[in-house]
Parts: C-alpha cells; sequence; structure tokens
C-alpha cells in the first residue's frame, strides 16, 4: 500500500532569531497540524523576544528559484505569507501565487499583514503596507490584528479574520467576515504577552485548509490550538512569551 503524501504549505516570512516569531514559529504550527512546511526566508532580521532592530530583505530573484524548484516537485497545497520585506519580494511572491494558480485556481493563500511588532517596530524595508499592496488581492484570507485592519481599510478579500487580542476586557474576540453571514469566536484573554502569536495563528489556518478542512472549520480549529499554544506559554528571556506550538 502506497504512503499517503503529506500535504505541503509554502511558506514566505522572515527569520526571528529569537525562535518566537516568523519562519520558525511557522514551521511549528504547520507541523503540529500535520502538513510539512516549505519554508522561504524573506528577511533577515535582529531581533529579540520583545524588540526588531533590523530587518534586511532577501534578494526577490533567490525567493523566485527557490519556489519554483519547490513547485516543480512538491504538492503545494496552500501558502501562507508573513514579512515579505520589501515590495519587490511581495511583487515575486505574488508572481509566484499567480503561477501556482494557474495549475490550481482555488490554491489558498493564508496572508498575515504583519505591520510592525508589537512594540510598534518596523518589519519591512520602506512603506510596509505598501510593500503588501500585491499581496493583498491575491489572498484568500486575510489576518489582520485591530490596528492592522485599522490602516488596512476596505479591501477585497473573500475571508478576514480581524483577531481581538489589542482589545481590552476579560475575552479576546476574533471575528470572521466571509462565508455566508460571517461569525465571532470568543477566547478567555490571557495574562502576559506573546510573541509570534499571529504567525501561529495564520499558519495552523493555511494548514488546516492545505489538510482539505472547510474554512468555518479551519478558522475554528486553528483558533483552538492558538489559544492552547498561547495558554502553554513559555518564557526564554523577560518580556514577551513563547507559544508552545509543539505540545508534549
Amino acid at each position: 500500500m502506497a504512503e499517503a503524501v503529506r500535504p505541503c504549505v509554502l511558506v514566505f516570512a522572515g527569520l526571528d532569531p529569537s525562535g518566537g516569531a516568523g519562519i520558525q514559529a511557522d514551521i511549528e504550527a504547520i507541523s503540529a497540524q500535520g502538513a510539512h512546511a516549505l519554508a522561504i526566508v524573506t528577511a533577515l532580521t535582529v531581533q529579540d523576544n520583545n524588540r526588531v532592530h533590523e530587518v534586511v530583505p532577501v534578494d526577490a530573484g533567490l525567493l523566485t528559484r527557490q519556489a519554483a524548484l519547490l513547485a516543480a516537485s512538491m504538492p503545494i497545497r496552500a501558502v501562507k505569507v508573513g514579512i515579505p520585506g520589501n515590495r519587490a519580494n511581495a511583487e515575486a511572491i505574488a508572481a509566484i501565487v499567480a503561477r501556482l494558480r494557474e495549475r490550481d485556481p482555488a490554491l489558498p493563500l493564508v496572508l498575515d499583514p504583519v505591520l510592525a511588532s508589537g512594540h510598534g517596530d518596523p518589519l519591512a524595508r520602506g512603506d510596509a503596507l505598501a510593500a503588501l499592496a500585491p499581496l493583498l488581492a491575491l489572498a484568500t484570507v486575510l489576518v489582520p490584528n485591530g490596528p492592522e485592519a485599522a490602516a488596512i481599510g476596505a479591501v477585497d478579500c473573500r475571508h478576514v479574520l480581524v483577531t481581538g487580542g489589542h482589545g481590552e476586557g476579560d475575552e479576546v474576540v476574533n471575528r470572521w467576515t466571509g462565508g455566508r453571514d460571517g461569525r465571532a469566536w470568543r477566547w478567555p484573554r490571557l495574562p502576559g504577552e506573546f510573541h509570534g502569536s499571529g504567525c501561529t495563528l495564520a499558519s495552523a489556518i493555511a494548514a488546516r485548509l492545505a489538510l482539505g478542512e472547510a474554512m468555518a472549520d479551519a478558522l475554528e480549529n486553528a483558533q483552538r490550538y492558538c489559544h492552547q499554544a498561547l495558554a502553554t506559554s513559555y518564557m526564554i528571556a523577560p518580556g514577551q512569551r513563547i507559544p508552545r506550538r509543539l505540545q508534549a
């Protein structure tokens, strides 16, 4: 009996040396769902678990060559994008997604529109919002937090999940606009601050879609997983905690 091929998620994200966010968070979250991450680094950063001090984008041509080789031989079932690093990389990623959709028009793209770190540190060379523009039009699912949603404004995206972690009150309310009616999920607000929570959620959604789940199920299951990862988070230094994405 032939062994089943594990579905792959093509991931574009920055490298966080602290291991709390970015590409490492994506790999862990995707693996925890039972999918496999094809990881392409868009930018190198100088950061710890609290602050981002420098972002150095990777060459756009390198991203294109890496993705072309992977797409030629591996079953890509979803794409997840974090920080592109700059406009040139975003345009390259958009072109890659367009080529992938020539073979699979329904290929989902989950976009985590990270405009700045939790402390407001920039995460792209130049205008972070302008850098995202080529990708916004292609996104299947957009997963902004409240401030990011306000900065982006109205977008032509079928599914938007606005997370409520930056709000106040005893509950975090995540609101989905999409499907027939949309929906809101309420989760108990956890104490502390977390590094890479957005990466964790967006990657889990992409993995669930790659596994073939319907959108509503993918959103709910990814949120449940993310909440558990935050509830069992751990410290590596003072400040933001690291989600426990790989449960023992």
